[in-house]
């Protein structure tokens, strides 16, 4: 089956280039607890030591959410589904075997990317003789509703009813999939080896994209690029293989690992990078599907 179509760098180039007036702060976006510009994985787990199942909030903005969650052999989770949302997932260790409804259940290991669609239900189970560890990412406020009531958590000011709700479950529009492995999305991309873009997750409220390449393919590094703000969302990487190199207005540069998150509030110029000798790998995560990069105009070029 054919993998994610790439979302080639030269296609992006023959799109409008209009040169316009942008709002920007005097003062660079502070970061508001959760966030910071730099969430290393060694940390999160030094923190965690000994425990057998955590998690750990890493974004939680007006847009979207996500954190780490850490779950020992033959932790489950019960069937459940999200009224109005998708969630998805990037494994980063251990194994996970997911039971989506429409699709035949599977084992995700490390480099997974599995998501569920809105009114679909899904279990998931920590399988195998170690724990596992997943990205998990969702809109902001997003909730979630059970097939049982036991699974159904404790909610201060809350109560669980049972109720009846129309849904169309397993709606895998604008080419998202059940799943795709970091193998096969990095084979596409060694076969363009330009650092292109793959839409991994894809809906009206939030979107991922699977960037991959080596920083030897790219053109020299301008210490005086700042790079692109964007003023209606703020981004986020999860780095999934080898090292990023970013460029933060107000932060310096940051290297992140293998693991680490980077995140950035609107308004905030970036500049991510591959970074080292071998294969980078960021996944990168926002509000919108076609979110608008704004550039500095460099005096004189009109671009």
């Amino acid at each position: 089956m054919k993998l994610i179509c790439l979302l080639a760098l030269a296609a992006l180039g023959a799109s409008a280039q209009d040169v316009v007036w942008a709002p920007k702060p005097d003062v660079v976006p502070a970061y508001v607890p959760p966030h910071r510009p730099h969430t290393k994985l060694t940390d999160v787990k030094a923190k965690h030591a000994g425990q057998a199942n955590w998690d750990e909030l890493v974004v939680n903005d007006d847009l979207l959410r996500g954190e780490y969650v850490f779950a020992a052999p033959g932790s489950k989770l019960g069937k459940r589904l999200h009224p109005d949302t998708r969630e998805f997932w990037i494994m980063l260790d251990g194994q996970i075997r997911f039971d989506i409804e429409g699709q035949e259940p599977f084992t995700a290991s490390k480099g997974w990317m599995v998501q569920v669609p809105m009114q679909t239900f899904y279990a998931l189970e920590t399988v195998g003789d170690k724990p596992s560890l997943r990205w998990q990412v969702n809109v902001a406020g997003a909730h979630t509703l059970y097939a049982n009531e036991a699974d159904a958590p404790a909610m201060p000011g809350f109560h669980w009813m049972a109720v009846s709700v129309k849904r169309l479950p397993g709606m895998y529009e604008h080419g998202n999939k059940p799943y795709v492995t970091f193998e096969e999305a990095a084979k596409a991309n060694e076969e363009h080896r330009a650092g292109a873009t793959q839409r991994i997750v894809q809906d009206g409220r939030e979107t991922g994209n699977f960037i991959y390449g080596y920083e030897k393919d790219m053109k020299p590094l301008d210490p005086k690029d700042r790079g692109h703000y964007h003023p209606e969302s703020s981004e986020f990487w999860l780095i999934m293989a080898g090292q990023i190199r970013y460029p933060i207005e107000g932060q310096g540069t940051i290297i992140a690992s293998e693991g680490d998150v980077v995140y950035v509030p609107r308004f905030t110029f970036h500049a991510p990078r591959f970074y080292g000798r071998g294969p980078s790998c960021r996944f990168a995560m926002n509000g919108y599907p076609d979110i608008a990069h704004l550039f500095d105009v460099k005096p004189g070029t009109g671009r």
